[in-house]
C-alpha cells in the first residue's frame, strides 16, 4: 500500500537547486537507506517527505491518516523540561513503565542520563539521545531518521538496529534513514537511495548490495564507452529502455561483479607496510605493562598490558565513559600511571586526530590554500607520491574549496583537512579518535583507501563498526577497566559485554538459580545501594535487548513456516519445535527481567 511520496518536485535554495523534477513513491514495509555526498540533499529529502519543507514546485503526497515522525539534525526540546517529561510527556508512570517497548527504549538510549534532570543541563550528545528516545516512544507509520547513530556507542547502535528491525510487523511501517554508518545500513535497510546531481537513484538491497551495484554500474559504463563486443551493445540497449523496463530485470549481475573484483589485490600489503614501519620506528613502539589508572573513585584502567609494535593496526572498542580517552592519553605518556610501567620508543612521533580537531586551532581564519602552502614537501603513501593539494583532492576538496576560510568549512571538510595535516607532519604512530564523524560514505571510503597505504602504527577508536573492521587488523575491548583481544571483533565484544553484566548481577546479588532468586529469599533488602541499582538496571537492559532479538527470531521462524510447503509435515514440525524453543528462551529472559524489576520495586 502506498503511504507517501512526491510528484515532479522542485526545491530551490538561494545558492543552488537541489531537486528539479523529483518523483518518488514509498510503500508500506519499505526500509530505505539514503546515501550521497554531503550537501547533495539527503536531509532536504527527509524534510520534504515529512512535511517540514514546502517544495518550490510539484507536490508531496501522503495517504490520509499516515503518522510520520522525523528525527532532524537539530532538536526542538524545551530546555526547562525534565528528561522524563520530554520523553514520555504527561503520561503517568504506571502507564509507560508497564509498556515493555517504552522501557526498552529508555534503557537502550538513556543509560547514564538523569531521568529527572533538566534538558538545559545536558550535553549535546545527551540531548540527541533524549530526542531520539522521545521520537521512538511515539507510534508512527513512518520513521525518518537523520544521522540517528551520532553520539551512540556500539552497544546502543546495535540496540537501535534491533529495535528498528522488530518495531513493526513484517511488511508494515516505513523506515527512512540517513547515516554514514554502513553496518547500520546493512542491518536495517532493504533498499538504498543514492542522492546525487538532483536525482534520487534506487538500488535493491542494503549497503553492501548497493556498493556491488555501483561497481556493476561503473563496469557497464566502461564497457558501453569502449563498445568492445556485441553483448555489450545488448546490455546498453537494455539499460536505455528506461526505469520501467529495468524494474522487471535483475538490478545487477553478481557473477559479473565478482569476476570484476577477482583480480583485485588485498586491501593492504601488511608485510610490506610492517617492513616500512620497522624502518621508521625500530623494534619498540609502546609497551604498557600492568598499568592502573585511578582518579580516586576506583580504577579506570586496571592491570592493563598492551604491547604495540611497528606496523600494528589496532582498534579499541568500548561503551561511552568506559575509559577509551584515558587509555589513549596513557599510551601517549600524557596520563600518569597509578601503578605499572610505560615505555615509548625513542623514535616514536605521535599524530593524534582528536574529536575536537585540536590541530586546526592554529589555522584560525586562514584559507585552505594558505594552510596547504605550509607543506611544500611531497608525501609517499602506498608507493605513490602526493603533493598536499593532490592529497586534498583525493579527500574530496575542489579548487573552489581551496579559497574557503578554514573556519567556514563544513564539519566533514574540517575533519579531512585535519587528517591531511596530520599525515603531512609524517608521524609514525597515528591515533584516530572517531575520524568518521561528519563524513559521507564516499569520503569514508576515500579515507579508508588513504589509510590502507599509510606505513606506520595505527590506533583507532570509533563506534562505526564497518570502519573499525575495515582499517584495523585486530580489535581490543575495554570492559570494566580491563583490555583484552577480541579476535572476532565487534560481535565478540558485544558478547563479552553481555556476559560481564550478567556476571555482575549474579556476583553482586548472590543468586544464580531459581531456588536462590529474590522470589524465594526469606528477606529482601530494604534498601539498595547505588551499585546494586545500576546492576539491576543493566540486567533489565540486557534482558530487553535479548528479548527483542529472540522475538525477531520467532517472527522470522513463523514467516518461514508460513512460506514452507504445507504438505511437508516433517519440515513444519521442525519449525514448530524451533518456535517453541525460542518462546521458552523468551520466557526465561522475561523471568530475569521481572526479578530485576522486583528488586527495584518497579
Amino acid at each position: 500500500m502506498f503511504l507517501l511520496g512526491c510528484e515532479k518536485v522542485r526545491v530551490d535554495f538561494p545558492t543552488k537547486t537541489v531537486f528539479t523534477d523529483l518523483t518518488l513513491g514509498i510503500e508500506d514495509g519499505a526500509r530505505i537507506g539514503i546515501v550521497g555526498r554531503n550537501g547533495d540533499g539527503k536531509s532536504t529529502l527527509l524534510s520534504l517527505l515529512c512535511g517540514q519543507l514546502e517544495p518550490d514546485g510539484g507536490r508531496v503526497v501522503r495517504t490520509r491518516g499516515v503518522r510520520v515522525g522525523l528525527l532532524g539534525q537539530t532538536d526542538a526540546l524545551d530546555d526547562a523540561q525534565t528528561v522524563e517529561r520530554a520523553v514520555v510527556g504527561d503520561r503517568e508512570q504506571y502507564e509507560w513503565a508497564s509498556d515493555p517497548r517504552i522501557r526498552s527504549i529508555i534503557n537502550g538510549l538513556l543509560d547514564g542520563i538523569d531521568w529527572h534532570g533538566v534538558i538545559g543541563t545536558l550535553s549535546g550528545g545527551q540531548r540527541r539521545r533524549v530526542d531520539l528516545a522521545r521520537l521512538l516512544v511515539g507510534e508512527w507509520d513512518v520513521l525518518a531518521l537523520d544521522e540517528p547513530t551520532n553520539h551512540l556507542d556500539i552497544r546502543a547502535i546495535t540496540w537501535l538496529a534491533n529495535h528498528l528491525k522488530t518495531r513493526w510487523k513484517t511488511k508494515t511501517g516505513v523506515l527512512l534513514v540517513v547515516t554514514h554508518d554502513r553496518w547500520f545500513l546493512d542491518e536495517t535497510c532493504l533498499d538504498m537511495w543514492e542522492v546525487h546531481d538532483g536525482l534520487v537513484e534506487p538500488f535493491e538491497g542494503g549497503f553492501s548490495a548497493y556498493i556491488m551495484q555501483r561497481v556493476e554500474r561503473d563496469r557497464l559504463a566502461t564497457l558501453a564507452e569502449q563498445k568492445r563486443q556485441n553483448a555489450l551493445r545488448r546490455e546498453l540497449a537494455w539499460l536505455s529502455r528506461g526505469a520501467r523496463a529495468r524494474a522487471t530485470k535483475p538490478k545487477f549481475h553478481v557473477a559479473a561483479a565478482q569476476a570484476l573484483i577477482a583480480d583485485v589485490p588485498p586491501l593492504r600489503d601488511s608485510i610490506e607496510l610492517k617492513r616500512m614501519a620497522c624502518a621508521r620506528l625500530g623494534k619498540q613502539v609502546i609497551d604498557l605493562v600492568d598499568a592502573t589508572v585511578d582518579y580516586g573513585e576506583g580504577p579506570v584502567l586496571r592491570d592493563v598490558t598492551w604491547l604495540i609494535g611497528p606496523g600494528d593496526r589496532y582498534g579499541v572498542l568500548g561503551v561511552n565513559g568506559v575509559g577509551k580517552t584515558t587509555l589513549l592519553r596513557t599510551i601517549q605518556g600524557l596520563q600518569p600511571l597509578t601503578e605499572g610501567s610505560l615505555k615509548i620508543g625513542k623514535t616514536v612521533r605521535f599524530g593524534v586526530l582528536s574529536q575536537g580537531l585540536d590541530n586546526l586551532v592554529e589555522a584560525g581564519n586562514d584559507r585552505v590554500r594558505q594552510v596547504v602552502s605550509r607543506y611544500p614537501h611531497r608525501k609517499m603513501l602506498d608507493d605513490k607520491e602526493y603533493t598536499p593539494k593532490r592529497l586534498l583532492e583525493k579527500l574530496g576538496f575542489t579548487n573552489d574549496d581551496m579559497n574557503e576560510p578554514v573556519c567556514d568549512l563544513s564539519g566533514g571538510q574540517k575533519r579531512r583537512l585535519a587528517l591531511m595535516m596530520l599525515l603531512l607532519d609524517e608521524p609514525n604512530v597515528l591515533i584516530l579518535d572517531e575520524p568518521g564523524n561528519d563524513l559521507d560514505t564516499d569520503m569514508l571510503a576515500a579515507v579508508e583507501d588513504l589509510l590502507d597505504g599509510w606505513p606506520g602504527t595505527l590506533i583507532l577508536v570509533t563506534h562505526d563498526r564497518y570502519l573499525m573492521e575495515r582499517v584495523t587488523d585486530h580489535q581490543f575491548a575495554l570492559i570494566d577497566g580491563t583490555l583484552r583481544h577480541v579476535p572476532r571483533g565487534v560481535d565478540e565484544f558485544l558478547e563479552l559485554l553481555a556476559k560481564s553484566e550478567e556476571g555482575a548481577m549474579v556476583g553482586e546479588s548472590g543468586y544464580n538459580n531459581e531456588s536462590d532468586s529474590p522470589e524465594h529469599a526469606s528477606e529482601a533488602p530494604s534498601k539498595l545501594s547505588g551499585g546494586q541499582i545500576r546492576m539491576f538496571r543493566k540486567a533489565m537492559d540486557s534482558s530487553e535487548t535479548k528479548m527483542a532479538t529472540v522475538r525477531s527470531k520467532i517472527e522470522d521462524a513463523k514467516r518461514r513456516m508460513e512460506e514452507h510447503d504445507p504438505t511437508d509435515f516433517e519440515g513444519l514440525l521442525g519449525f514448530q519445535e524451533e518456535i517453541q524453543q525460542l518462546e521458552q528462551r523468551l520466557e526465561e529472559l522475561e523471568l530475569v527481567w521481572l526479578e530485576a524489576a522486583e528488586q527495584l520495586g518497579e
